[in-house]
């Protein structure tokens, strides 16, 4: 039976293209249907968007060939602070702090902002002769016992052994195989922006627990952070809705003085807060991952970390079914991904719904704890970097790419 390729890969985001590049390592040939033209992903503005990669996901990166590309454009994270706060309080005397001068393996992690790491891996993309890209969705896919037909937007029918889910939190493809969500609505957004600043950051990401949600103060290249304010979703509104200025006075009690004067540094966006996970990360022929599988609270900053984690996992997986003369998008080798991944989303997806909601509230009994307890943490040294070593993504069953082996 004729075959296009062997996988068509539904989204072309972040995950997508990551995917394609660790599957064509294994020797597969693959297709992208993403009907966003390559233009606008590749616009060349600053906007602020950044991602704090861990220290395992860099790894990923590295491996699929990425990293020497990005990597001068990259931040390190050296340190990680972590307090309570209230806004034009400054932070509380209670701190978790972490030190990559504990960890062998170097920094915690890096910050890229999007526009970098999206641009990097389009290059790839099209530089890998095994890899085609279509600039159109996928409106329809039928599964059979060999393998499955999609039906793109323009027309064309491909054949392919395996569709990959990459379509975002509203994936089409999973709703097509009937794939259903549990979730919940945190009643919260995200303001993301971009700030300058007088004072070198020096590498320390930090973290405020204010009473209506975390602020995260994420170190850029040069005196620039990355902001990601969690609001309610009244309060965001009306804040996003300020001219500069105003939003500026609104930021400024927050963030603090601990930096000098700080300025807007590009254009300001907003995302309501979602906990969404699918029943299943797969149908037949068909295996989802990133955003369509599981979306969680940013307080972690886990959301593209849980990602590539996935695309390691699946890209391990298929490759090593491929050796063995496996049928790659048959149910037992599609549950061994499942199996894999299921666990370690849940168990993330639930700390971080655990931890928003303890933190995220002013009431002066779960405050004392939750001070005391980070400064035990923050006290033991081994617990420390045990916590640590899991913020750096270097605990638990890692696929091959995120300990920086090539498939």
């Amino acid at each position: 039976m004729r075959f296009d390729a062997d996988i068509l890969i539904a989204g072309g985001g972040l995950n997508g293209p990551a995917l394609a590049l660790a599957l064509a390592q294994g020797g597969f040939s693959v297709l992208i249907a993403d009907p966003t033209p390559e233009a606008v992903l590749e616009a060349d503005g600053f906007d602020g968007r950044g991602y704090a990669l861990a220290l395992a996901s860099q790894k990923l990166l590295a491996a699929i060939g990425i990293w020497p590309e990005v990597s001068e454009a990259s931040q390190p994270i050296l340190e990680i602070k972590v307090t309570d706060g209230r806004p034009g309080e400054g932070p509380s005397p209670f701190l978790l702090h972490f030190d990559h001068a504990e960890l062998e393996e170097g920094p915690m992690g890096y910050m890229l902002e999007d526009r970098f790491l999206r641009r990097a891996l389009l290059a790839a993309v099209r530089g890998t002769p095994s890899i085609r890209r279509i600039e159109s969705p996928v409106v329809d896919h039928a599964p059979d016992a060999a393998g499955v037909t999609v039906t793109l937007g323009n027309g064309e029918t491909p054949r392919v052994r395996l569709i990959v889910g990459a379509d975002g939190r509203a994936s089409e493809v999973a709703q097509q195989a009937g794939l259903k969500r549990q979730g919940a609505d945190y009643h919260q957004t995200a303001l993301v922006c971009a700030v300058e600043h007088e004072r070198p950051h020096n590498g320390i990401a930090h973290q405020f627990f204010m009473p209506s949600g975390p602020l995260a103060i994420l170190p850029l290249p040069g005196n620039r952070c990355s902001i990601v304010w969690s609001e309610t979703t009244e309060e965001a509104a009306r804040i996003h809705a300020l001219p500069d200025a105003g939003y500026l006075a609104e930021l400024r009690p927050r963030f603090g003085n601990f930096l000098g004067e700080i300025n807007l540094a590009g254009p300001r966006f907003t995302y309501p807060l979602l906990l969404t996970l699918a029943e299943a990360f797969i149908a037949p022929r068909l295996a989802l991952l990133g955003d369509a599988a599981h979306g969680v609270h940013p307080i972690a900053g886990q959301g593209l970390n849980l990602g590539l984690r996935d695309v390691g996992a699946l890209a391990e997986v298929l490759t090593d079914a491929r050796r063995r003369g496996e049928d790659m998008g048959s149910e037992a080798v599609l549950l061994r991904y499942q199996q894999w991944r299921r666990f370690d989303t849940a168990s993330l997806a639930m700390a971080t719904d655990a931890f928003n909601r303890l933190f995220s509230n002013d009431n002066p009994l779960l405050r004392l704890g939750r001070d005391l307890g980070m400064g035990a943490v923050n006290a033991i040294p081994a617990l420390r970097r045990s916590f640590m070593r899991e913020a750096a993504g270097l605990t638990g069953d890692l696929p091959r790419l995120m300990k920086g082996q090539r498939l």
